[in-house]
């Protein structure tokens, strides 16, 4: 029944989280309703309510599942996003991730599946 779902981050200043995730992370943008922002990036959206507290994205995060993740790491790598504690790695879970940082603080994993099933 489920089909998919929307993460909804926090966003600490529109025009910034605006040209961080249209620049760097190459989502096309849709919407800012009253600081609401909307993106998207080929099957995933991503959404970001404003706050000013600058403490609720430093504890919030998302997880997204991707395909070719070691494409997607060297695309961002170079960026200088990468989350200091989160290079490309094969994880016990069995996903291969890596980690950013958004320019509100937000944490992204992105992972690929690489159980035997995957």
């Amino acid at each position: 029944m489920l089909k998919s779902a929307v993460p909804i981050l926090a966003s600490l200043n529109a025009d910034e989280t605006i040209a961080f995730y249209t620049q760097k992370l190459g989502f096309t943008f849709h919407a800012n309703w009253d600081g609401y922002l909307i993106f998207s990036r080929d099957e995933i959206q991503i959404h970001l309510w404003p706050t000013s507290d600058e403490e609720v994205p430093k504890n919030t995060g998302c997880y997204v599942n991707v395909t070719n993740v070691d494409q997607l790491y060297g695309e961002f790598l170079p960026l200088d996003i990468v989350h200091p504690n989160g290079k490309l790695e094969n994880k016990p879970w069995e996903m291969r991730q890596f980690s950013i940082l958004d320019n509100n603080g937000n944490i992204i994993h992105f992972g690929e599946d690489i159980s035997e099933e995957g």
